[in-house]
C-alpha cells in the first residue's frame, strides 16, 4: 500500500512553546514546494511553514521549534491591530477618521467634520457596526477606482472588462489575461495617489502583461506620481492591514 495512504492527515497548525508564550505556526504542504520554508507574515502577523510533499511533520515541529526566538521577535514585529469600533481612529484617503456610531437605528454612512476632525459615522445596531464600517470602505473605495479607471481608460483608449474588490493580502491589485482587474478595498485608507497609482498599474498591464521597459513607459505615461506611491507603498503597505 502506498505511503501516501497510510500517512496520518496534516494538522492544520503546530504548537511552538517559547519563554512561557504558546506560539501558533499554520501548517501548509504544497505539491510545488522543494523545501520548508517559515514565514512571519508582516500584514496579518501569521506564522505559516510550508512543506515538500514527503517531508514528515515531526521534522517541521523540530524546525519551527528551533526557531521558536526568531519567530517571537517577528511577532513582536507586527502593528498591533485597530478594530473597527466606536471610537476608533483609522485613515481614510490617508487622513485620520474617527469612527462614530450616532445612533441604534439604521441610516446612511456619513463622512465629515465632529469637534475638528473628520469622522465616519453611522447609524446602526453596535453589534453591526464592524460590518457598516468595512461596507462604507468598500463603497468608497469602488467609487474612488471607478472614477481612476475612468480617467486612465481615456489616455490609454482601453477599459477592463470586469472590476473586483477584495480583501487580498499578498498584492495590493492584479490583471488577468481576460481583461478583470482586482483590487484590495483597502487602497481606500491610503492617500489617493497611492490609489490611482494602482489603478494606473493594473491599467497598463491591459496593454502589457509584464513588467518590461515598455509595461513601466505605459504607467508612467497614465500616471506622474508612480515612483512616490511606490515609496509610500514600500514604508506604510503593510499598515493597511491592521485596521478591521
Amino acid at each position: 500500500m502506498p505511503l501516501a495512504f497510510l500517512r496520518r492527515p496534516d494538522p492544520d497548525h503546530l504548537d511552538i512553546h517559547h519563554e512561557g508564550t504558546l506560539l501558533r505556526v499554520a501548517l501548509r504542504r504544497r505539491d510545488t514546494a522543494r523545501r520548508m520554508t517559515l514565514r512571519v507574515s508582516a500584514a496579518t502577523g501569521e506564522a505559516v511553514i510550508t512543506l515538500p510533499p514527503r517531508l514528515a511533520v515531526s521534522t517541521a515541529q523540530r524546525f519551527a521549534a528551533s526557531h521558536a526566538g526568531w519567530i517571537a521577535a517577528r511577532l513582536a514585529r507586527v502593528p498591533e491591530r485597530t478594530a473597527f469600533e466606536p471610537g476608533a481612529e483609522i485613515p481614510i484617503r490617508g487622513e485620520p477618521h474617527r469612527l462614530v456610531l450616532r445612533g441604534a437605528r439604521s441610516g446612511a454612512a456619513c463622512f465629515g467634520e465632529e469637534e475638528g476632525g473628520k469622522v465616519l459615522s453611522l447609524a446602526c445596531d453596535e453589534a453591526h457596526f464592524p460590518r457598516r464600517v468595512r461596507d462604507a470602505l468598500m463603497r468608497a473605495a469602488r467609487a474612488d477606482i471607478d472614477a481612476s479607471i475612468e480617467r486612465h481608460a481615456v489616455r490609454l483608449g482601453q477599459r477592463p472588462v470586469k472590476v473586483t474588490l477584495r480583501d487580498t493580502r499578498s498584492r495590493w491589485g492584479s490583471c488577468t489575461a481576460r481583461g478583470e482587474l482586482n483590487f484590495s478595498w483597502r487602497l481606500i485608507l491610503a492617500p489617493p495617489m497611492v490609489l490611482d497609482y494602482l489603478v494606473a498599474h493594473e491599467m497598463a498591464h491591459l496593454r502589457e502583461m509584464n513588467h518590461s521597459p515598455r509595461f513601466w513607459a505605459v504607467a508612467h505615461h497614465l500616471c506622474g506620481h508612480v515612483d512616490a506611491a511606490e515609496a509610500w507603498l514600500k514604508r506604510n503597505g503593510t499598515q493597511l492591514h491592521r485596521f478591521g
